[in-house]
């Protein structure tokens, strides 16, 4: 029984399909992640654009605005190779006045 199942487990370990098969797994899973980056990198970019460009139009934003726009939005969007559209968009909110909110 237990050489059966050895010899079984050697085919199938050593069959070019089995690699194949596992090769189409790991590609499809990072495929999916890929998908999932870009689409988690898309929402950020309309979020850090809508809401710079209000703070923008406003003409200025609160204390608690900014530090949630950097460190939810902007910090995560640039670390994960965002473009440079919202760093644009950044340098100007910056320039903004700080109000009490």
């Amino acid at each position: 029984m237990s050489t059966t199942v050895t010899a079984i487990a050697v085919a199938v370990f050593a069959s070019t399909g089995f690699w194949t098969f596992l090769w189409q797994v790991i590609q499809s899973r990072q495929r999916a992640k890929t998908a999932d980056s870009r689409l988690l990198l898309g929402l950020a970019y309309r979020s850090i654009c809508q809401l710079c460009s209000q703070y923008i139009e406003r003409g200025w934003l609160t204390k608690d605005e900014y530090e949630d726009l950097v460190k939810y939005l902007y910090a995560p969007y640039r670390d994960a190779g965002g473009d440079g559209t919202c760093e644009r968009l950044m340098a100007e909110v910056d320039k903004l006045p700080i109000k009490r909110g």
